[in-house]
């Protein structure tokens, strides 16, 4: 059985978010809560967020037992993109891409053996 979160159009460049993504995937929820709080980078608290959503998930609709639930699956995906410009010199503008992501965390309990 697998509970699942998700946040969408986070205003985080995806690039940023898999770097702690990867820090945390296969691990114990507890322990990645733990790594989350001491990683300092701005999608941090996001993806807490998420975890902590998907582990209330799992507790409340499948009554699984939040001390065995282990992170199966950590993705980022690229989100809508927001256009924007800068004024250059001479009147010209050049674009900006502001990047959105979606954040997913699947939890499921671990293998007894």
């Amino acid at each position: 059985m697998e509970a699942k979160a998700v946040a969408r159009t986070v205003r985080v460049a995806p690039r940023k978010v898999r770097l702690v993504v990867d820090l945390i995937r296969g691990k114990q929820v507890g322990e990645a809560v733990a790594i989350l709080k001491h990683t300092p980078k701005a999608a941090s608290p996001v993806i807490e967020k998420v975890l902590k959503s998907a582990v209330a998930n799992a507790e409340h609709n499948y009554d699984m037992d939040v001390n065995n639930l282990v992170i199966t699956e950590a993705y980022v995906n690229e989100g809508p993109t927001l256009k924007r410009f800068r004024p250059r010199a001479m009147g010209r503008a050049s674009q900006i891409l502001k990047r959105t992501s979606h954040i997913t965390v699947v939890v499921s309990e671990k293998k007894e053996g």
